[in-house]
């Protein structure tokens, strides 16, 4: 306690040292570039609203800078004679950070000079133009002010319509319904693993997110009827991309809290060349904490983690741009069984210890190259490693094999694509791209089976494998008011050379100034989770044999119409209804009620066998977003969602996915105040309420008798737990000195300490069935410095 009163105080003392100001003031600049051809804008007019600015005309590269912006909340405006005009709101100017935009224009169809069109670019709209219906840019703003995100890009997902994850303990994103393996994850062009620590091979989320939002820039999130350029996933995309490092200061950032203590620095490679460099390093909070030799709660179990991100931007004068990227995370945590705060002991009264590890990694290089002002091309190079290894053992068994479960899993993929943009006219453009992924595996599981006390290997495999996706959008705009996408997606797997063609296609009509309608409609696949495809099974021969190893891919169709309407600059109502049918879902050979589209939010995949393409399953539901943009320190976003997602596995039942809590609801708001002219707090809330997910209900008896668990199976998923409930309070404090802007909050999480269910337990010895809680009330405190 000593150690942290000290260092607090510390902290404040820097704060006064840094709190001296004379002239709050900051520079604005960034780059104006066409939004179909990608290519830089010369001559456009840039400015602050209300401010008189000088640099405000693009240069040859579209280039500008405005020097002398006052700190606070801007607007920066944005003309170009036969573009249309935007503008970008509540840009924050801080006194440590030059702020960097990167600002595209439509170019207009009709010429008139008489005619003003204005683009708001907000987060309604997506960054890919190919994207008009169930897409939504991710705003790094949002992500950090919003109560309850944890500065991670998954949390701040789930406050959008359609989206849940009531799970305090992981950050899965369940979509309409979908298992979260739905979702596909792509940073700079390219598909990534899973960007989470804890993580295992085919999922998606994790405890704690590697991403970093102090790398990123604001990106899209896809929930449905994604173009052409996303592939291999049914549920959704979050195309992510990285911002560039200040290519003419350095600038430095240091941070603690939750997702631990952070370290970053970006700014110039070489003076006058335009290139930059952006890093960030984290380490666990917790076990920085631990290692002082305080105390956090976590007994022996401590979650150790350590991440980095980072990317290099290197334009040159005949070769293009070249980008290298990257992002790594690991962690590892480890359960003792003697650790009363950690006890953990099986139905069948056994002690075991657990140590789990695992490693992501990703490394891409990308050149992009304009061969003429409407033609470009960019190519991709990358490489990914995922790794993780769990281990249980028996602690206090007599028996030589201490082994109750081991699983190790490896997987290196080697990425390679092309992708060509040509904007033919204002009218027409065409991107066209293929991209091949080797993907070299290296798989093995052992385990004691319930009942049994024999380890055996359940896969051990070393394979590769290859996945070649292409596509070819054909985007066409009627006019100003009228614009649709027609696409093409093609993938073959080359493990058991499976494939499919999938057409894609959407439009959007502006009914008027402020109200526009959407449509779009697709067939969508996925592969399996590739371990699935390893499972061993032995015939009557005692051979072994990959039963699932012909497994085709999953497939669905998905049909949205959206209706949006602007009832002012700041106010916007949006609501759409869809509809998913899913097809080919692997399901037991034999009849059962089991079905892979009710994994995928946890951390393994059912051991199932002998399964076969014959699953289906569907998806309906409608929903609203009702969204005040933050105007003089304002704003509130309500998102509501009612649906219906269900399944049938091999015995032809139709059943309540796990993942069908029926209904979402989201309230959030805040107000920023301004204290003065360095100084401002703010306040945020935020309340979830989400109907509870289905389970399966014990085999009371059936368990007795076996000895472990078993579930009425017939009864798959028939009930369901009680609501989702949870309010979270945040209280911010920001202060800009004359070189450092720092930045305080304590975001009080689950305030009301709602017992929420997290999962239901039996004692197969004597029938007593538990509840185990998700995490109560939980203060999140986070301290940032940049400067």
């Amino acid at each position: 306690m000593k150690n942290t009163i000290l260092f607090i105080l510390a902290i404040l003392s820097v704060q006064v040292m840094l709190a001296q100001d004379v002239s709050l003031r900051q520079t604005v600049k960034g780059t104006i570039i066409d939004e179909q051809s990608g290519n830089a804008l010369a001559n456009v007019n840039v400015s602050i609203d209300g401010i008189n600015s000088s640099g405000n005309i693009t240069d040859s590269l579209g280039n500008f800078k405005l020097r002398n912006v006052p700190i606070g909340r801007q607007t920066v405006l944005v003309s170009l004679v036969g573009y249309e005009e935007a503008i970008i709101r509540n840009v924050e100017v801080t006194s440590s950070k030059e702020v960097v935009l990167e600002i595209k224009l439509k170019e207009r169809i009709k010429k008139l000079d008489e005619i003003t069109i204005r683009s708001y670019k907000q987060k309604n709209r997506a960054l890919n133009e190919a994207a008009v219906v169930s897409a939504r840019q991710f705003s790094v703003d949002e992500a950090v002010r919003y109560s309850g995100t944890r500065n991670d890009p998954s949390r701040m997902a789930q406050n959008f319509a359609g989206v849940s994850g009531s799970n305090d303990a992981r950050n899965d994103i369940i979509i309409r319904g979908n298992s979260p393996s739905g979702v596909l994850w792509r940073m700079e062009g390219i598909d990534i693993p899973n960007p989470n620590h804890y993580s295992t091979l085919g999922s998606t989320g994790g405890p704690v997110t590697i991403l970093n939002t102090n790398t990123l820039k604001n990106s899209d999130f896809l929930t449905s009827a994604f173009p052409a350029p996303y592939g291999n996933a049914i549920a959704g995309v979050f195309d992510l991309r990285m911002r560039n490092g200040n290519n003419e200061k350095y600038e430095f950032l240091g941070q603690m809290g939750f997702n631990g203590f952070e370290f970053g620095a970006e700014g110039p490679l070489s003076g006058g060349s335009k290139s930059s460099f952006l890093i960030n390093y984290r380490y666990s909070m917790v076990a920085t904490i631990q290692k002082l030799g305080l105390d956090v709660g976590t007994g022996s179990a401590t979650p150790y983690y350590q991440d980095i991100n980072f990317k290099l931007n290197i334009p040159t004068k005949k070769a293009g741009t070249f980008s290298l990227f990257g992002l790594g995370g690991e962690s590892h945590i480890k359960f003792a069984a003697i650790d009363e705060d950690n006890l953990y002991s099986t139905p069948d009264g056994s002690l075991r210890e657990r140590n789990f590890r695992s490693w992501t990694g990703v490394t891409g290089l990308t050149n992009t190259y304009f061969f003429n002002p409407t033609t470009s091309g960019r190519f991709t190079l990358a490489v990914s490693g995922f790794d993780s290894k769990y281990r249980e053992d028996f602690f206090d068994s007599p028996k030589p094999e201490k082994t109750a479960f081991y699983k190790k899993n490896i997987q290196v993929k080697y990425s390679a694509g092309y992708t060509f943009n040509k904007k033919i006219n204002s009218k027409n453009q065409l991107t066209a791209g293929i991209v091949a992924d080797l993907n070299r595996l290296k798989l093995r599981n052992d385990y004691i089976p319930d009942g049994d006390s024999v380890l055996i290997t359940f896969f051990d495999t070393r394979k590769n494998a290859t996945l070649v996706k292409s596509f070819a959008n054909f985007a066409h705009r009627f006019s100003d008011k009228f614009s649709s996408n027609l696409g093409l997606y093609h993938q073959i797997f080359t493990l058991n050379n499976t494939q499919s063609i999938e057409p894609r296609w959407n439009l959007k009509y502006q009914l008027r100034p402020n109200q526009s309608l959407s449509f779009g409609t697709g067939l969508h696949s996925q592969i399996q989770p590739l371990e699935v495809y390893f499972y061993e099974t032995k015939n009557n021969a005692g051979q072994i044999e990959l039963t699932n190893s012909e497994l085709e891919m999953v497939k669905s169709t998905h049909g949205v119409l959206g209706y949006d309407i602007s009832f002012s600059k700041h106010l916007r109502l949006k609501a759409e209804l869809y509809g998913q049918y899913i097809y080919n879902a692997a399901v037991e050979k034999e009849p059962s009620s089991f079905s892979m589209l009710n994994a995928g939010a946890d951390f393994y995949f059912p051991d199932k066998t002998n399964l076969v393409n014959d699953g289906k399953g569907y998806n309906y539901g409608v929903e609203l977003t009702l969204e005040r943009f933050l105007d003089k320190g304002f704003y509130y976003l309500v998102t509501a969602s009612v649906f219906e997602s269900k399944y049938k596995g091999s015995d032809g039942v139709w059943r309540n996915t796990i993942f069908n809590s029926n209904y979402v609801m989201n309230f959030l708001a805040g107000k920023e105040f301004r204290l003065n002219k360095k100084s401002s707090f703010g306040i945020d809330t935020k309340i979830a309420y989400t109907g509870g997910q289905h389970y399966t209900p014990f085999n009371i008896p059936a368990s007795q008798a076996a000895g472990y668990i078993v579930f009425k199976e017939d009864e798959a998923n028939s009930l369901q737990n009680d609501p989702y409930i949870r309010l979270d309070l945040k209280l911010s404090y920001n202060r800009n000195g004359r070189r450092a802007t720092q930045k305080w909050y304590i975001d009080l999480q689950n305030l009301t300490n709602r017992e929420n269910i997290f999962i239901r337990t039996l004692n197969p010895k004597d029938g007593t069935i538990g509840v185990i809680n998700q995490i109560g009330f939980f203060p999140n405190i986070n301290y940032m410095i940049t400067f």
